[in-house]
């Protein structure tokens, strides 16, 4: 039995989050310079967004670029945006086809102007699509999210829109650059770094973590159907105890 063929379709993850991680280390291990890994990277985003849409996977958010990022060298910075340009302009017919809607979440103002026309027309041509949402993470960082939506919802009160007795968790998540979505269930880290580097820290609150040592250039399908079976092993009880998970349950059932 495959290990597609094991997976409960049932009890899919809603919405699955990834950090991209390993693209140059996997580049260096085979001579190559950074860059190489981050072209060879895109291979593996494709695969997996291919993957997603055939599971039926609601949600795939995938970390590209941290606000960090950008203090790394300008050449590999520079090379970034090229590659994203490049390839978003290739894909989004792609895209289009496979009824895959694309957003994003991050500061786009700090992206160059020819990144950021490409990926607001690529957003616009698939707005209508109605399979998998396909949530690119550029230029982002939990913090500056929370920090920019504590920033807008003190203008609101400050404008006297808003009540700061009635700001509720509900009332927040409006504020987050992730508004309407649902939270990750399943966060999966490649390259065998064991932390979430500033992603999405208020909506992972009750995500299942899944690491791996596997370049994300190397990171298949197989590699998404283990962590899935993984996730599908977990018992996700939100506060409340075993004996309460299973008399809902019960109930259900």
């Amino acid at each position: 039995m495959s290990l597609k063929d094991k997976l409960d379709l049932q009890r899919l993850p809603r919405h699955i989050a990834i950090i991209m991680d390993g693209n140059g280390r996997w580049a260096k291990e085979r001579g190559q310079d950074r860059l190489y890994g981050h072209h060879e990277g895109v291979e593996s985003v494709r695969n997996i967004v291919e993957t997603c849409a055939e599971l039926g996977i609601g949600y795939l958010t995938l970390y590209a670029f941290s606000t960090e990022n950008w203090d790394r060298p300008v050449y590999e910075v520079n090379g970034i945006m090229e590659l994203l340009v490049n390839t978003i302009r290739k894909e989004v017919g792609t895209l289009s086809k496979n009824n895959i809607r694309l957003s994003v979440i991050g500061d786009m103002s700090m992206l160059p102007p020819q990144a950021q026309q490409e990926m607001e027309e690529a957003i616009a041509l698939t707005s209508h699509n109605t399979g998998l949402n396909l949530i690119m993470a550029l230029s982002y960082s939990a913090r500056w999210e929370i920090v920019n939506a504590a920033q807008k919802i003190a203008l609101d009160v400050k404008k006297g829109t808003l009540d700061p007795a009635t700001v509720t968790p509900e009332v927040w998540d409006k504020y987050l650059c992730t508004a309407g979505l649902p939270d990750p269930e399943l966060m999966i880290r490649t390259s065998g770094e064991c932390r979430i580097s500033n992603f999405l820290l208020y909506q992972l609150a009750y995500a299942e973590l899944y690491f791996t040592e596997t370049r994300w250039p190397d990171f298949r399908n197989e590699h998404l159907y283990q962590a899935i079976l993984n996730y599908q092993t977990r018992e996700r009880r939100f506060g409340k105890t075993s004996d309460q998970i299973q008399q809902n349950e019960e109930i259900i059932s």
